[in-house]
C-alpha cells in the first residue's frame, strides 16, 4: 500500500468508542458553551421581542433544513455506502464516488436555495403564518430569511465534509467546527450590529457567514486524508442511486424530532408574541446533553456500525447498539432531573439581562421543563436510527416517523388549546406535546430493533438501572436540598448567581457519581463493547 492509501485508509481508535465519542462530546462542548454564550448575548440585545421571533424563525428554517441534510438524511445514507466502497479496497472507485455524491448534492443544494431565496415571503407564510397579520414583522422575515438561506448550502456541503471524515476515524474537526457560528453570531451582535438598520439584521448576514466560515475550515483536512472532492454530476452512478434511493425516505425518518420542533414553530407564530423565543431558549438548553452526548455517541456507532455490516459481524454490532442504549440511559437520566429541577435559576443566571424580563424567564421555564421530559426519547433516537440504516433499511424509521408525526399532530392539539385556552401556556403544550410522540418514536425504534434481533440486551442492566434510580434519588435530594435563594437570585450580580448555580450542579453530580461507582457503574466497564 502506498503512502497516501496508508493516510486515506487510517482509523484513529484510540480509546475505543468510548474514546472515540469523548473526542467528538469534548469538541462538541466548547461550541455548546460559546453556544450558550451566544444565547446570553442574543438574549440582551434582542430578548423575547417580535424582531426576536422574526430571526429566529429565518434562522430556524434553513437550519432545520440543514439538519435533514448535513446531519440527518445524508450521513445516514452516504456512511454505510461509502463504508462498502471502503471495503473494496478500490481507492480510484472511492473517490469517483465521494466526488459524484458531492456533484449531486451540491447541484440540488444550489437549486433549494436559489428557489428559497426567490419565494422567502412565501415560504415565511407557510412556515410563520401567525406573522401575515403583521406587516413589519412578516418583511422582516423574509427579508432576514434570504441573507439566511445560503447557510443551507454551505453547511450541508460542511456535512458532506464530516461525513467523510467520521467515515476515516477523524471525529474532531466535524465537531469543533460549529464554534464558527457562534463567535460569528457574537460577532454580529457585539460588533456589527451598529451599522446595520434595524440591527438585528447583522445577525443575519452572521449566519451567512458562518456558513462560508465552516465549510472553508474543513477542505485542509479532506486534503490531508486525500479525500477533497471535485464535484460531478452523474446522476445515474450506482453509489449515486444507492445514496439517493436510501437518503429520499430517510429525509423524514431520522429528523422527525426536527420536523416536529418545525411544526411548534408554525404553531407558535400563532401563539401570543414571544412564545417562538421562549421555545427558543428553552430547547437550546435542553439541546445541550442532547448534542454533547447524543449525538456524539450517534456520530461514533454509525460508523462503527456500517462497517460491522460490511464485515457481517452481527453479534458486535448488536453488543455496539447496547453500549450506546446503555451510554445514552446513564447522560439522560440525571440530565433531565437536572434540568427539571434547576430550569429557572439556570435560565436566570444566562437569560436574565437587557431585553430578556422576568416574564420571559417564567413563560420560557415552563417550556424548559416540558421539553426536558423527553430528553431521553430525542437521545435514544440518535442512537437507535443508526442501527436501521447500517442495515441500510430506511423505509422502518419512515414508517415509525410517520406514526410519530401524527401522535405530534394529535397531541399539540390535546395539550395546546387546553393550556392556552385555560393558563394562556399554549406553548408549554407544544413543548410537551413533542416530547410526547418522541418517545413514541423511540419506542417504535427500539421495538423494531429488538424484533429484527438487531438489538439484544446484555448482562447487567438490572444491577445498572438499580444504580442509577438509588443516585437519582439521592442527587434530587440534594438539589433540592441545597436550593438558591429563588426570591434574592435574580437580584444578585451575575457572578453570584454563576457560583451559586455552579455549586448546585457540582454537588448534584458528585452525589450522582459517587453513588454510582459504588452501586458498581466503573469507567472501564463503558470504554467499549466487548468482543
Amino acid at each position: 500500500m502506498d503512502d497516501s492509501r496508508a493516510v486515506a485508509s487510517s482509523r484513529p481508535s484510540k480509546g475505543g468508542l468510548l474514546g472515540s465519542s469523548a473526542v467528538v462530546a469534548s469538541m462538541t462542548f466548547v461550541s455548546r458553551i460559546l453556544g450558550l454564550i451566544r444565547d446570553v448575548v442574543l438574549a440582551g440585545f434582542i430578548g423575547a421581542t417580535a424582531n426576536a421571533d422574526a430571526f429566529f424563525v429565518a434562522f430556524k428554517i434553513p437550519n432545520f433544513l440543514r439538519r435533514l441534510f448535513a446531519e440527518g438524511a445524508f450521513a445516514q445514507a452516504f456512511i454505510p455506502v461509502l463504508a462498502d466502497y471502503r471495503a473494496s479496497d478500490d481507492e480510484r472507485a472511492i473517490q469517483q464516488f465521494i466526488n459524484k455524491v458531492t456533484g449531486m448534492l451540491g447541484g440540488v443544494l444550489v437549486a433549494v436555495t436559489a428557489f428559497m431565496m426567490v419565494a422567502a415571503p412565501v415560504v415565511t407564510a407557510i412556515f410563520a403564518p401567525g406573522f401575515v397579520g403583521d406587516s413589519a414583522k412578516f418583511a422582516l422575515t423574509a427579508e432576514m430569511l434570504r441573507i439566511t438561506f445560503p447557510y443551507l448550502l454551505f453547511i450541508s456541503l460542511t456535512g458532506v465534509a464530516g461525513a467523510i471524515l467520521n467515515s476515516y476515524g477523524y471525529f474532531a474537526v466535524p465537531a469543533v467546527t460549529p464554534v464558527l457560528l457562534n463567535i460569528c453570531l457574537i460577532g454580529a451582535a457585539l460588533v456589527a450590529a451598529p451599522w446595520f438598520e434595524p440591527p438585528i439584521m447583522a445577525l443575519a448576514w452572521g449566519v451567512f457567514a458562518a456558513g462560508a466560515c465552516q465549510l472553508t475550515l474543513q477542505l485542509p483536512f479532506l486534503s490531508r486524508i486525500q479525500r477533497l472532492p471535485k464535484p460531478v454530476w452523474d446522476r445515474k452512478d450506482e453509489g449515486v442511486r444507492r445514496v439517493l434511493w436510501l437518503m429520499v425516505p430517510a429525509l423524514f425518518g431520522v429528523s422527525v424530532s426536527q420536523i416536529n420542533l418545525l411544526l411548534d414553530t408554525v404553531l407558535a407564530s400563532l401563539l401570543p408574541s414571544g412564545s417562538v423565543s421562549w421555545l427558543y431558549y428553552s430547547d437550546r438548553l435542553t439541546e445541550l446533553p442532547l448534542g454533547v452526548f447524543g449525538i456524539a455517541i450517534a456520530t461514533v456507532i454509525l460508523p462503527n456500525l456500517s462497517d460491522l455490516k460490511a464485515q457481517q459481524n452481527s453479534e458486535q454490532a448488536k453488543r455496539v447498539l447496547d453500549w450506546a442504549v446503555r451510554m445514552v440511559v446513564l447522560i439522560a437520566l440525571p440530565a433531565t432531573v437536572a434540568l427539571w429541577i434547576l430550569s429557572k435559576p439556570i435560565l436566570i443566571t444566562l437569560f436574565q439581562y437587557g431585553a430578556m424580563q422576568e416574564h420571559d424567564i417564567a413563560m420560557a421555564t415552563l417550556s424548559m421543563r416540558a421539553y426536558a421530559l423527553g430528553l431521553l426519547a430525542f437521545m435514544l433516537i440518535k442512537v437507535l436510527a443508526p442501527g436501521f440504516y447500517a442495515q441500510k433499511d430506511t423505509k422502518t424509521p419512515v414508517k415509525i416517523g410517520v406514526i410519530a408525526m401524527v401522535s405530534n399532530m394529535v397531541l399539540n392539539v390535546a395539550f395546546v388549546f387546553p393550556l392556552m385556552h385555560w393558563y394562556n401556556l399554549g406553548h408549554v403544550g407544544l413543548a410537551l406535546a413533542t416530547s410526547c410522540s418522541a418517545f413514541i418514536n423511540a419506542g417504535l425504534l427500539m421495538r423494531g430493533l429488538r424484533a429484527r434481533d438487531l438489538l439484544t440486551w446484555q448482562a447487567g442492566w438490572v444491577k445498572f438501572l438499580v444504580t442509577l434510580i438509588l443516585a437519582l434519588v439521592l442527587m434530587s435530594a440534594v438539589l433540592l436540598l441545597i436550593p438558591p435563594l429563588m426570591q434574592e437570585f435574580a437580584a444578585l450580580p451575575w457572578w453570584r448567581r454563576a457560583v451559586q448555580l455552579a455549586g448546585l450542579v457540582v454537588a448534584g453530580a458528585l452525589t450522582f457519581g459517587i453513588v454510582a461507582y459504588f452501586g458498581g457503574v466503573r469507567l472501564a466497564q463503558l470504554r467499549s463493547p466487548s468482543p
